[in-house]
């Protein structure tokens, strides 16, 4: 058996209620599995809520205070979590921001702007000024941190996600950055790639009419769950759960990425746009 790790409650709030928790817990004489039983969830889960690396949901923090007798206590202070939790993000992205540190794969198409999970500090403080452009700059700093730390996930010690991601030539022709950090930022997906953490593919823009014309797609999938499909607008977003919904997505993405170069050529795409851009030449 694996030595028990301790959990840091002065890290945050997830980790302090997450602490709280376990020793709850402990104190009862419960098992994880113990706790669990009679609830819908496992005890992973748990012991994920217990670390602070994931939300506690509503119904089971209720079950947990009946368990153990708490008078409500974890059933009132998970709102607090789910909000630390989301610090720097919408309401709306707080489903997908926890969902894509459990996903085996996530596959991304985001038409307009490169995806959030690939951008440097200066594409996402372009991105963010540019939607709040009346925001203090402490607001959008808060935004943009939060938006980089989910790179977390290409770290070399995660081999988790899969992570596919289609990008659409518009995106090398028309920058939104000064050369230097628009080659900056096409350097890093290349790194990504080459690291074979993602694979990005380029959808060319004369490639005509083809699936998914009409907004974003991020088509996840999990060991343990059913499928996610979450698409977004400028001030909203939605997650899809519906099976024959999600499925509608899987397939039209399918269709997206035969119709976008192989991950090779996309690749030698994006290392010739960054070198133009490091030689001052003008891409037509």
């Amino acid at each position: 058996m694996g030595q028990r790790k301790d959990i840091d409650g002065s890290t945050g709030v997830p980790t302090f209620y997450g602490s709280e928790l376990r020793w709850k817990r402990e104190e009862a004489g419960l098992t994880l599995q113990q706790l669990v039983e009679g609830s819908f969830y496992g005890p992973s889960h748990l012991s994920e809520i217990e670390r602070g690396t994931r939300r506690m949901p509503a119904e089971l923090a209720e079950h947990v205070d009946r368990v153990l007798g708490t008078d409500g206590f974890f059933t009132r202070r998970c709102e607090d979590v789910r909000r630390a939790k989301r610090k720097g993000y919408a309401g709306y992205f707080e489903r997908v921001l926890e969902a894509e540190k459990f996903a085996d794969t996530i596959e991304e198409w985001c038409p307009t702007l490169i995806p959030g999970l690939l951008q440097t500090d200066a594409y996402a403080r372009t991105v963010m000024r540019s939607a709040h452009p009346l925001s203090s700059d402490e607001d959008v700093e808060e935004k943009v941190t939060a938006r980089l730390a989910r790179a977390r996930l290409f770290e070399d010690n995660h081999k988790k996600p899969e992570y596919w991601v289609i990008l659409s030539e518009a995106l090398l022709r028309q920058p939104i950055l000064p050369p230097e950090q628009n080659a900056d930022q096409w350097e890093h997906i290349a790194g990504l790639a080459r690291r074979h953490r993602i694979l990005p593919q380029i959808l060319p823009w004369n490639c005509g009419a083809h699936p998914l014309m009409v907004g974003t797609a991020t088509v996840m999938s999990f060991p343990d769950a059913p499928p996610l499909v979450y698409t977004e607008a400028q001030y909203s977003g939605d997650t899809i759960d519906d099976p024959a919904l999600v499925k509608l997505y899987r397939k039209a993405y399918d269709r997206l990425r035969a119709a976008a170069l192989p991950p090779k050529a996309s690749l030698a795409l994006m290392e010739k746009a960054a070198e133009d851009d490091r030689n001052g030449k003008h891409r037509d």
